[in-house]
């Protein structure tokens, strides 16, 4: 059950006791910052702070100032919450969980330097590398995987690669220099190196396989040294330390002391903040990137390129539809409507343009009237697009209205991880439930009804789904202390979800013709898409 609610301490007084728990993600735009009291459902304060990557010598990247800038900014606004919420100072915490954008590449020298500039998961220039270890391993290796990043770096014979002693992910990294600890929650390491669910560690074979393969090019490389130790949900993974917590605070209120959960993805974080951590259940997570995740009964039969298998941060193995683009360009149109009513004299909040386009796009025609819209502003694998180049396309007998526009723009953020789907649909894989979260699905009813006529199968939203993944971080972390009673399912069932609310919305005949009808020209018009790449 959920905490009696007569138990449950107020709020002012779990932050001045130090008893309330934070938990941070680093997305791809935005760092977030959440903090949760006794009852791990309710959010009393929140923080934030946009970013945005850079496109340096032709790779993505974040520099280590945007990183800590950017948390230190989060946070601060968190501070600055709490004492306008709850009129006290946050000085101490009982818990932390960090949680970022999962895959990339940070490899760290004997003086635990950074040798190379952060690569993030966006980065397509992994093709060969991926495709050998694909081959090799008989299991599916994405290019954004960071195996594939420092295999790539082998092949290339960049000279940093005798100097790395340590390489991680944006979370870990993170992790580590609040800690000291080199560790990786299952979930977040499972998109570094495949992940052997026996064990809840690496593949011991597979890394065998690894040190064997890249011996001519690097001799001496040893894997194992290199990778961040495992943990799974509920282990303590290390204490905040006093240069972590100066590194968090400059101003230099916040205590020493707190407890870390594993480090996770924000895959990871999505499955947590909506309860689909148990075989048969899945989520979608829309944000800069799509992807969806379902807990796998049993193993796939075969391997395609279109799905990850990773974990849950559990360990339970997990397919994931991986898509590089999802609502950015979404974003871009959206941001042109609001530019167009302040330059027409009469300004329109940003969430009332979503409002606004979202609730005209379910009048628009099912098959979005001909109209065609792809989201892609970087490479996108899973249709062989090794660079982005965002279109929006239709024929003259097309019916151009506004709802029919923002419909397809909709669409578009559901076309690729569409394509995936199928993949799942031929294994045979059974799902009970999707759920969704993220910002998108904010307005009630629209997104969410897109997505259901998209996968043809239920899908659910719950109340906390705009939270997303600092509040699922932050569950994480309070999970700690319960983590001798309970497995984390029976915890989200149990406490975190057992009041939630879930509005569900079957699909709608109409809506899954009109989709499988955008789709086929969505599919077909790739070669439009593939044209623009190599020409402009």
């Amino acid at each position: 059950m959920s905490p009696d609610r007569a138990e449950v301490r107020d709020a002012r007084e779990v932050i001045v006791s130090g008893g309330a728990t934070l938990g941070i993600e680093l997305g791809s735009t935005r760092i977030k910052a959440c903090l949760i009291g006794d009852d791990p459902a309710t959010v009393i304060a929140t923080g934030s702070h946009e970013w945005e990557n850079r496109f340096v010598d032709r790779l993505w990247t974040y520099t280590e100032d945007d990183i800590w800038s950017g948390l230190q900014a989060a946070y601060a606004d968190l501070v600055a919450d709490v004492r306008e919420r709850h009129g006290v100072e946050l000085e101490n915490v009982a818990a932390i969980g960090v949680s970022a954008m999962m895959h990339g590449y940070l490899a760290f020298g004997p003086e635990d330097q950074l040798l190379v500039p952060f690569r993030t998961w966006r980065n397509t220039n992994t093709e060969r590398a991926a495709g050998v270890l694909t081959e090799q391993f008989g299991t599916n290796i994405p290019l954004r995987w960071s195996i594939a990043h420092l295999y790539q770096a082998v092949l290339d014979h960049e000279p940093h690669v005798p100097d790395i002693r340590f390489f991680t992910t944006l979370a870990g990294y993170v992790h580590w220099r609040l800690t000291g600890r080199r560790v990786l929650g299952v979930g977040d390491a499972s998109g570094m190196f495949p992940i052997d669910v026996a064990t809840r560690d690496y593949d011991a074979s597979l890394i065998e396989r690894f040190d064997a393969l890249a011996r001519e090019e690097a001799p001496g490389l040893d894997l194992r040294e290199l990778l961040p130790d495992v943990l799974v949900a509920g282990q303590p993974a290390g204490e905040l330390t006093a240069e972590g917590a100066a590194l968090l605070d400059p101003a230099g209120r916040l205590q020493a002391g707190a407890v870390f959960c594993p480090p996770e993805g924000d895959a990871g974080t999505g499955m947590v903040a909506t309860s689909a951590v148990a075989p048969r259940t899945g989520n979608v997570s829309a944000g800069t990137s799509i992807f969806a995740m379902v807990v796998l009964e049993r193993p796939l039969e075969g391997v395609h390129h279109e799905l990850d298998i990773v974990t849950t941060p559990a360990g339970d193995a997990v397919a994931m539809v991986h898509c590089n683009n999802g609502a950015s360009e979404l974003a871009a149109w959206a941001n042109m409507f609001s530019r167009f009513s302040a330059a027409a004299g009469a300004p329109v909040e940003s969430d009332a343009v979503y409002e606004t386009l979202f609730r005209e796009a379910l009048v628009g025609d099912a098959d979005a009237g001909g109209l065609l819209a792809y989201n892609h502003l970087a490479g996108e694998p899973i249709v062989g697009l090794a660079e982005g180049r965002p279109l929006f396309v239709r024929t003259p007998d097309s019916r151009l209205t506004l709802a029919n526009f923002i419909r397809a723009q909709l669409y578009g953020v559901f076309g690729t991880l569409a394509l995936g789907m199928r993949v799942l649909d031929a294994e045979g894989v059974a799902l009970d439930r999707m759920l969704a979260h993220g910002g998108m699905f904010r307005t009630a009813g629209v997104a969410q009804r897109f997505l259901a006529g998209a996968l043809g199968a239920p899908v659910a939203v719950a109340e906390t789904a705009s939270e997303g993944g600092a509040w699922g971080i932050a569950v994480l972390a309070a999970y700690v202390s319960a983590a001798e009673r309970t497995d984390l399912d029976g915890y989200l069932r149990d406490t975190v979800f057992a009041d939630a609310a879930f509005d569900t919305v079957e699909p709608d005949a109409a809506d899954v013709a009109g989709f499988n009808a955008y789709l086929q020209r969505y599919d077909a018009g790739l070669a439009v898409e593939r044209a623009a790449v190599e020409s402009l």
